[in-house]
């Protein structure tokens, strides 16, 4: 964690390694993350970061090591509250994930509907952060009639509908054109100056060079690059 930061940790990962098999994926990360904070994963592909984003919110588990979000240690979760650990994330992946036969409304309202939340508190939440993301005209559309732009934009609604304090983001801007990428970097901006911690994951040099967040690197799975000086396994 940067020194010059007083800033709570977040999310903290102690010697935390993933296999597959006899394939290393994620080898011996140690990283801290501040709420609040705007850090970039980056690295070739392969080199593990959506791997390292899907260990954060239990999508696949760790094969060594502690991994704790919010003081919360994830090899200590019980799995009923698996579900509320999920809550406190906003994911935004490359391919969308929409449901295509769900129109744009119904997509952002599932992740409310599963929380519980009554319709009338779905119906403002969503009409609302459809307008935030500039989709508000196409709430009855479906996700194939959109283009891929539209879709990300959609994906970002549904990330941040629920309030999350964390958002992931896995190559949010991987195949986008040029205009539709500042678009989703301008949103991903303001969501991270209105308070949540966001994490990106991406191999977009223009998209790091026009941001001021931290950058981390990973190479084979290893941590090449914690983004400050001094930072190691304790």
């Amino acid at each position: 964690m940067n020194p010059n930061s007083d800033r709570r940790p977040i999310i903290q990962l102690f010697h935390v390694h993933r296999r597959y098999g006899s394939q290393n994926a994620l080898v011996d990360i140690c990283l801290e993350v501040a709420n609040n904070e705007l850090l970039f994963i980056t690295g070739p592909s392969g080199a593990g970061k959506t791997t390292l984003l899907k260990l954060l919110y239990l999508g696949e588990a760790a094969s060594e090591g502690q991994i704790l979000i919010d003081n919360q240690n994830l090899s200590r979760l019980a799995p009923r509250a698996i579900p509320m650990l999920r809550r406190k994330f906003g994911i935004i992946f490359q391919d969308y994930k929409l449901i295509p036969t769900r129109s744009v409304f119904d997509n952002v309202a599932l992740v409310l509907e599963a929380a519980g939340a009554g319709r009338r508190d779905t119906q403002q939440k969503v009409t609302s952060v459809l307008r935030l993301v500039g989709m508000a005209d196409r709430a009855a559309a479906l996700p194939p009639s959109l283009s891929g732009g539209e879709q990300q934009r959609v994906a970002v609604a549904r990330a941040v509908v629920g309030g999350p304090q964390i958002i992931l983001a896995d190559e949010p801007t991987g195949s986008l054109d040029p205009d539709s990428a500042q678009i989703i970097l301008r949103l991903l901006g303001g969501l991270h100056t209105h308070g949540a911690t966001l994490i990106i994951a991406t191999h977009d040099q223009e998209l790091i060079r026009h941001s001021k967040g931290r950058v981390i690197r990973l190479e084979r799975g290893h941590l090449r690059d914690s983004g400050y000086h001094g930072e190691a396994c304790a």
